[in-house]
């Protein structure tokens, strides 16, 4: 571990980086220019502290998963992740840690939005990153751990998960997860994490069993979906989405026309926040916690 150039890194990017690329407010009385380390700290879930003392050559190694929040936090690059992974002593990132790494220009795109619900998947149906009102209308995604992370794995495991669109549209979207994943899995191959997927939903739920024998492919069904909140009921939405060159990662974004229901809606959700949030949708986090054999 190079602590001295593992300070320096950190202590450069951060004030390359200005508050409005991230979407926070300027505020007033910044008195040298960047985040504040306080800021960087929140952006990935570490205490204020533990980050000071990194960029003062102190503190203990920092762990992959640290690491990796601070590159997100950062908005690094690819080579920029690796790098700082090396300095602090640690391998490159393993193929898990890099699938999860969301894309850097995703990522300022997201930064902008908010006041409509927006989300980061990668390409097995991971929640990446969402922002506040994507957290308000599908709860904290990043509470599942293992297979469960996968939307895929859990809209086939955990019933509870399908909570969020109608009964009569279920059909239809099994068929889309499906062929979603069969468009991740042709250029992964076998022996990738979407094979290991596939061969544990293949061996645990007959019903996608069946559908991955249709042979559908499509990284996308639908434009347009109705989702449903516990509080506020069914929301038409219409869906954009925009991919990574490499069409690994897709940002997602929920948008309504204006002075409709579903755009009134929509704005509701930053009222209501997670506060309310329903207790079947709880009910399938603690669900999906529970997933943690088969696929990694």
């Amino acid at each position: 571990m190079d602590r001295a150039e593992l300070a320096a890194f950190l202590r450069r990017r951060r004030e390359d980086l200005r508050p409005e690329d991230l979407g926070l407010p300027a505020g007033a009385r910044r008195r040298a220019p960047g985040l504040r380390r306080e800021e960087v700290a929140a952006l990935a879930a570490m205490s204020t502290d533990y980050y000071t003392r990194l960029e003062q050559q102190r503190g203990p190694q920092p762990s992959e998963q640290m690491l990796a929040a601070l590159a997100r936090a950062l908005r690094l690059t690819d080579d920029e992740r690796d790098y700082l992974f090396r300095v602090a002593g640690r391998n490159a990132p393993s193929p898990q840690v890099t699938a999860t790494h969301v894309a850097p220009g995703l990522q300022r795109v997201l930064d902008r939005l908010s006041d409509t619900p927006a989300l980061v998947l990668s390409s097995l149906g991971e929640v990446l990153v969402q922002n506040r009102l994507a957290e308000a209308l599908y709860g904290d995604t990043s509470r599942y751990t293992g297979p469960a992370r996968s939307w895929i794995y859990r809209w086939f495991l955990h019933p509870d998960g399908r909570l969020i669109y109608p009964e009569r549209d279920h059909d239809r979207h099994s068929r889309a997860q499906v062929a979603n994943l069969r468009a991740a899995y042709g250029p992964l191959g076998p022996r990738s994490r979407a094979g290991e997927l596939v061969r544990v939903l293949c061996r645990e739920s007959a019903e996608f069993a069946e559908l991955w024998e249709r042979h559908e492919v499509a990284k996308r069904f639908v434009d347009h979906k109705v989702l449903v909140h516990p509080q506020l009921g069914e929301i038409e939405v219409d869906c954009q989405a925009l991919f990574t060159e490499d069409q690994s990662q897709m940002l997602l974004v929920l948008t309504a026309p204006p002075r409709t229901e579903a755009f009134e809606k929509l704005q509701l959700l930053g009222v209501l926040g997670t506060e309310k949030f329903g207790d079947a949708q709880r009910d399938s986090l603690s669900a999906g916690q529970a997933g943690e054999s088969g696929y990694r």
